[in-house]
Order: structure tokens, then sequence, then C-alpha cells
């Protein structure tokens, strides 16, 4: 969950790979560093953010370097454990997004062989590996020094006296960036823009070399042709635009990202083999996970056809008896354990289904076929904007899968009412939430995805402890915590369970819990029981379930802005997690 970029050409490096870095701290901000090749190899690396301290790090002279922005898993965040790490000789330097499994038997190895560690971490015993096999030919010890590694990687590497850079991918991703008398390679687009729109998506188990002379791809010690690809992101897609953050910004993307999508799933995306079939299993993880309930619930209710929903994490040691079609659901398309997931449902000869917002991801090269979601690049951690992208591709399934494309009209107004609820003044809500140390978001039928996911939301940018529950279910044990210190987010839309929704909202309130309702505009009756009520269009329930998300992620984002928090990049979290 690491970033990493690397840059050959004309330009500074260090300037180059810090402002790629800055691009990519979503994928890990607790450290970072630079090394440049001029020929001789200098680091600058430190703990903290690159806004901190970036200035110091674009000194390093050099138009070669490769750079890294860190998300801990092995050693704490500090400056030693900081990337890049170097050989004994401080001639070789590698920077790594991924985990090696094998690195104490490595290392124990190295050692004994006279090698010394400076860091921590897994990724110190690559530059070592290479040292071991460095006999003048970069390219060649790198490729000896992977054949020894488990685990996952995508991997810089560079050294004295090499005008090059030397990538390898294998479980993380990594894309090379084709430009004019220059090259790049990076974690994903976002660095890239602005200075190239062709890309090339690496592949497991790709070798690369990039030199002023241009760059070639291997497998073992044989060429392979990699096709060029269009990049149709701009870089304007990824700055601010005069948002605050970049988070409230993907919020108010979401009516065109809702409209984008849903039209962008015709019925010649699906293949007639996914039209009709005897089961689905939805494998996902986060929110993603949270999109496959609600298509649980509109699939069996719409089509009857069983779906079962399962934890990527859990699927791949405990995986369920298989049938019919395994969907995979990931923004990123390298979610590690979505990723197991699918190589497992593909060993089982299963028909795999990916969605996706990643052209060139790993997961679509992997699935037998991809849905994609229309989200463009983001960049805030916390998921909004691809989440409703993913609703929106997964209500176009059930359209395509259903006989009657029960509810096609209806999506095509959601995109209105999400700029309506956009609209909405929920500081009061807002000021119940901020004080509070726990929460609980409830829901029935469609709406209790949408409670898991609001809670989500909640914990993960305010830090404040909430979670989602089955309406029905508080009683079940829950109600223990209930007080007039534990408010509630009750969602409450017209519909099947409206009325013992209604009865919910009264015990908990009979407990003394401060409520705050959602539910459509001029309920009177929901109005009367809750302390704040907080209006959605009256629509179709798919369309309130929509609207119901975004406020729930606005309610998520003023508390934690109301409460100082660092939006876009929450303690401990990385956007794209790619190991398991």
């Amino acid at each position: 969950m690491c970033g990493i970029v690397g840059y050959i050409g004309f330009r500074s490096a260090a300037s180059v790979i810090v402002e790629g870095l800055q691009k990519l701290e979503y994928r890990g901000y607790d450290s970072f560093g630079v090394a440049t090749n001029n020929p001789r190899i200098d680091v600058y690396k430190c703990e903290g953010k690159i806004s901190e301290k970036a200035q110091a790090a674009q000194r390093l002279h050099g138009s070669i370097g490769v750079g890294h922005t860190r998300w801990a898993t092995h050693g704490v965040p500090s400056d030693r454990n900081a990337h890049p790490h170097l050989d004994c000789t401080g001639r070789i330097a590698v920077v790594h997004n991924g985990i090696i499994e094998n690195y104490a038997a490595l290392t124990r190895e190295l050692e004994e062989r006279g090698h010394r560690f400076r860091s921590e971490t897994d990724t110190e015993v690559v530059a070592h590996l290479i040292e071991e096999y460095y006999r003048g030919d970069l390219v060649a010890a790198v490729r000896q020094a992977i054949a020894r590694l488990k685990g996952s990687y995508a991997l810089l590497v560079t050294a004295e006296g090499h005008e090059e850079i030397v990538a390898a991918r294998d479980s993380s991703p990594l894309v090379l960036g084709i430009g004019d008398q220059e090259l790049f390679a990076a974690s994903d687009v976002t660095p890239l823009l602005g200075y190239t729109e062709r890309v090339v998506y690496l592949e497991d188990g790709d070798l690369a070399t990039l030199d002023r002379e241009g760059w070639h791809v291997y497998r073992a010690d044989t060429p392979v042709r990699r096709e060029i690809e269009h990049v149709s992101w701009d870089v304007e897609t990824v700055r601010k635009g005069g948002f605050r953050h970049y988070m409230l910004k993907e919020i108010f993307e979401q009516p065109k990202v809702f409209y984008d999508t849903l039209h962008g799933i015709t019925p010649e995306s699906l293949p007639e083999r996914y039209r009709r079939p005897s089961e689905i299993t939805v494998v996902a993880c986060g929110s993603s996970y949270h999109a496959g309930l609600v298509f649980k619930y509109l699939c069996e209710s719409t089509c009857r056809i069983p779906v079962r929903a399962e934890l990527g994490s859990e699927f791949k040691y405990f995986t369920p008896p298989l049938k019919g079609i395994v969907m995979v659901i990931t923004q990123s398309g390298e979610t590690a354990d979505t990723l197991a997931a699918l190589k497992k449902a593909k060993a089982y000869n299963c028909p795999t289904l990916a969605i996706t917002n990643v052209l060139g991801s790993s997961v679509t090269r992997i699935a037998d076929h991809t849905l994609y979601m229309r989200a463009g690049p983001e960049i805030s951690v916390a998921a909004t904007k691809s989440f409703v992208a993913q609703l929106a591709v997964l209500m176009q399934l059930v359209n395509l899968m259903s006989p009657k494309n029960d509810f096609a009209e209806s999506l095509e107004r959601a995109n209105s009412a999400i700029e309506e609820v956009l609209l909405q003044d929920i500081s009061r809500a807002v000021e119940i939430c901020r004080p509070a140390q726990h929460l609980f978001y409830v829901g029935r039928g469609l709406f209790y995805p949408i409670a898991l996911e609001g809670a989500l939301k909640m914990k993960e940018i305010s830090y404040i402890h909430a979670e989602g529950y089955a309406a029905g279910e508080l009683k079940h044990g829950p109600f223990a915590l209930l007080s007039e210190e534990t408010p509630v987010v009750a969602l409450c839309s017209p519909g099947d369970t409206y009325s013992i929704m209604l009865s919910n909202i009264k015990e908990m309130k009979a407990r003394n819990a401060p409520i705050i309702g959602i539910g459509a505009r001029g309920d009177r009756e929901l109005i009367d029981i809750v302390d704040v009520f907080i209006p959605i269009p009256e629509c179709h329930e798919l369309v309130q379930m929509i609207s119901t998300s975004v406020l729930l992620q606005l309610l998520a984002y003023q508390t934690a802005v109301a409460l100082d928090r660092d939006v876009d990049q929450p303690r401990n979290l990385a956007k794209s997690v790619t190991v398991e």
C-alpha cells in the first residue's frame, strides 16, 4: 500500500518524483524518500508527510531517480525504515510496494554472508540480494534477486554506473509513462498526468528497463511486447478545483459520476453467459463489500437469483461451495484479497466478472469479463464517488439481468436527486455527532448496507467509533450501549419496512438516545419522533438509497472537518490495499 515513482529524462528527477509522490500520498503518508543517480547515489528520506519536507528532497541533483511514499507494514514509521533502501556499498537503491514474505529467512542467510542491515523492513533484503548477484550487469542481478522472492512486489532499482532504472512487478501495480525523451514509472497513472498520456501497464512477472534509449519489457530473458495505451484522465481532474479537500470535491462529482457510469453500462456490455446465472457469489472488501450487499438484496428480490456476498479476506482461506458466476468488486483493481479470491474462483473454473474503476489494472487481466465504473481518479482515501459508481454499475447489471428492466426509468433521475441532497444543511446533525465517542447507524433492507457504509465513513475520517446495524438487531445486545451520549443515525425510507422501522426508532428514543432521522421530505411521523430530521427527495426507493449514502458521506466529512481531522489522509489508512 505504498507508492513508488521513477524518472529518467532531462528534468530534475527529484522534483518530478516529489511531485509524483505527493499525488500518491493516498497510498501511504507516514514517511517518504528519494534517491537520485548523478552518477553517485544520493538519498534523502525521512518520517512524516511530503508536504512538510519536500524542499529538502528536491535539492538532490540528477535526472535519474526513484522515490517512495510509505504505509508501514514492517517496522515503525521512521527515517531509517523509510525507502529507498541501499545495499552495503550504498551503490544500489531500491524502492518497493508490496510484502516480501520470506524476507526473514533471506535476511538471516545474507547476514551470515556478511551483509549488514540498517532497517526493520522487508524491502531492504532486496537491495542486499541484488548486491549479492551484481557482477556489473544490473538487469541480470535484479532478475536473479526477484527469483528468490516470495510475496508481492513492485520494484524500482537504480545503481551507480548505470544510466537506467530496472522495474519489476508481481502482484503489485506498476505502470510506465512514455514521454518525449523521458520515461516514468509509478504505482498508478496519477503521477504521470501532466507529462504524458501514453502508458504501459506491466503484468505480473514482467521486468522492464528504462534508459536514455527507450524502454524494454522482458519475461525471464525473453523480450515481450506490451501495448501503449492512452489515458483519458487529465491533470485538472485530480486537482482540488477550489474545494477545501479532495473528498469534498469527489462528493460533489457524484451526480455526473452516477450518470456517466449508468449510461456506460449497456446491453452490449454484458455477454449472454452472465444474464441468467444459476447463482452469483460476490467477493469484495470494505466499501465494495457494502455495494455487494446492496446487489444481493436487489438481485434476489428483482431477478430471483441467489446471491452470496463474501469478504475477500475470508474467501481465500474459507472458500464456500461455488456454482455459477463469481463477481469481484474493487475500485483500484489491485486489492490483494480480492485478487487472491478471483484467482481461486478461476481455479474452480467459475466464470468470473470484475467491476473496477481502473483500466489496465490487475483484476482486468485475470477476470473473464470486466465492467468499468466511470468515476475518474479518486484521491481521498475514503471511498465516495467510487462507491456511488459501483452502485450505478450494479443497479444497471440487475436491470440487464431482470426480465422487465424494473427501475431503469427511475435511475435516470438519480443524478438530480444527488444534486438536491448536496445542498442540504446538516449542521444540527454535525453538532450531535461531533462530541460523541460512539455512534450507531441503523437501517433495514437496502438501507442496512448503507448504514454499514455510513458508519465506515464516519469512523474512517472522524475517528469516532461508529457501527452499522440492521435495525432489528439492536435488541440482541447493542441496546445495552444506548444512552443520551450515544447518538443514532436512523435511515427510515418509505417502503415495506417503514412501520417497523418507526417502531425501532421509538424504542431507541425510549433509551434516551439522540436520533438523527433521514427520510422522505415531509414525513411528519418521522419528524415528530427524531431530534434532527434530514430530508431526502420523494422518489423511487433506489434513488432514496443513493441519496442517503451521499448524505452520510457529507455527515462524516463535515464532522471530521469540525474535529480538525486530516480528511483526505486519515491516520493508519491507505487507498489501495495491495497487501493481505
